[in-house]
């Protein structure tokens, strides 16, 4: 474009300078003749901008030589403005097609930038995601020997074996401050129906609005067992007394509300629940209530009770619940590292008569403590006295211990050689199962 213009402009001062050079040889001819000249011509030479240059000759001669040497003149200017203007018009066009390259490069370098800025913010989202997302997971194992006797006579749970009794792969996200999510999935083996099975056993949205209020709605942690789990330090070895009973669930489908109040040293769980345990998800005519509070009296230290009232999940519109089970759960313990001391008692009623117009007791106590005598190893022992049915078999009571030593490989990976016994008996059967092997618990 602007090479055009400049040559058009050139053409037309080109043209303005022809009609002016014809007009004074026009002129020139139509004056008197003069005299010859006898003197040499005058000429002043002007340089213009270092290129062209402007010819002025005096007019000593005679009409017919300064009308030749003026055209002449002329012509070598046109010819000096022409040969300038060529070499102005390719430094314009060279300068032409460097923007265009660069404009090209621009426009390249706009769309790479674009690209990189669209892959950043894809980076950026999944950093997020990831720098906001947990996931864990835990493994209880064990190889060991099992002797189990019903009336002195060998059972088909007697033998030698490796189990994976828990193995749980957890996914936590956090949404933002307050929210966040959890799905935590467990798989063992179930006699029953002689495989593994793999179930969710917490799937749960859960709000933190502060210490002293966090709420939970899905499949969550009960009140109770867990927190139990927490003070007695070897739940890969066994369960907790009323979780090792069936007495209870660890998680169930429902409602939850924890927190902790003055400072720490008051701690509270509230749960309206199914009451049919994790595994239940059942909907039922009427939901389940269970509890907690504990009070921290010195540091490590705790004092706690506890409690249960529903239909345990078997209340429907065409199934009607005779009774309602009922557990009351207090537990005093100390827990520090590797050293702990604890006991646990409960009592509950109807517990397995909740369809049934018959009515039944049950009650019982753990006691467990541990001692690490170096930072690598520690010894525990435990004992459960229980009378699972105090009403309809008031003669069946529950004896077990256990005692081992355990050795803390390294974080997240613990070894225990243990020894059990378990006691079953009433007035006309007695089972009696021992168990000697090495227990594992691989955390991740």
């Amino acid at each position: 474009m602007r090479s055009s213009i400049l040559t058009a402009a050139v053409a037309v001062a080109l043209t303005t300078t022809g009609f002016s050079a014809a007009a004074n040889a026009q002129d020139a001819t139509t004056q008197p003749a003069a005299a010859p000249a006898t003197t040499t011509p005058v000429v002043h030479h002007h340089k213009h901008h270092g290129a062209a240059r402007h010819v002025v000759v005096q007019q000593v001669a005679g009409p017919g030589a300064s009308v030749a040497a003026e055209l002449a003149a002329r012509d070598n200017e046109i010819a000096e403005l022409k040969s300038a203007m060529a070499s102005l018009e390719s430094k314009v066009a060279s300068l032409e097609e460097r923007t265009d390259a660069q404009s090209d490069i621009n426009v390249s370098t706009q769309k790479n930038v674009e690209t990189l800025q669209t892959s950043a913010t894809k980076t950026d989202k999944l950093e997020k995601i990831v720098n906001d997302t947990t996931v864990g997971g835990r493994l209880f194992i064990d190889i060991s020997d099992i002797s189990q006797k019903k009336n002195g006579v060998a059972t088909a749970k007697q033998g030698v074996g490796l189990d994976v009794t828990r193995g749980y792969v957890s996914v936590t996200h956090n949404f933002d401050e307050v929210w966040s999510g959890n799905i935590t999935t467990d798989f063992n083996y179930i006699s029953t129906d002689s495989e593994t099975q793999l179930f969710i056993k917490k799937a749960y949205l859960q709000g933190k609005f502060s210490d002293a209020f966090v709420f939970r709605a899905g499949s969550a942690d009960t009140p109770w067992i867990p927190y139990v789990e927490n003070f007695y330090g070897y739940r890969y070895v066994d369960k907790t007394l009323v979780d090792r009973l069936s007495f209870d669930a660890s998680a169930d489908w429902g409602l939850n509300a924890s927190g902790k109040l003055a400072d720490g040293r008051v701690d509270y769980s509230a749960s309206v629940i199914n009451g049919g345990g994790f595994k239940n998800p059942t909907r039922t005519k009427g939901m389940a209530g269970e509890g907690r509070i504990g009070f921290a009296p010195i540091e490590n230290t705790v004092i706690a009770i506890g409690g249960y009232s529903g239909d345990r999940a078997q209340e429907t519109e065409t199934t009607k619940a005779l009774h309602t089970a009922t557990r009351g759960d207090a537990m005093v313990a100390y827990a520090k590292g590797n050293n702990r001391l604890g006991a646990e008692y409960f009592e509950a009623k109807n517990w397995t008569t909740v369809l049934s117009p018959l009515q039944d007791k049950a009650d019982g106590y753990s006691l467990w403590g541990s001692f690490g005598f170096t930072n690598a190893f520690s010894v525990f022992a435990r004992y459960d006295n229980v009378k699972p049915s105090k009403d309809l078999d008031p003669t069946l009571k529950d004896k077990f211990f256990n005692f081992g030593v355990q050795w803390d490989v390294r974080k997240g990976i613990k070894v225990s050689a243990v020894y059990k016994n378990d006691e079953l008996k009433d007035k006309s059967n007695d089972q009696k199962t021992q168990e000697f092997g090495i227990f594992g618990d691989v955390s991740f």
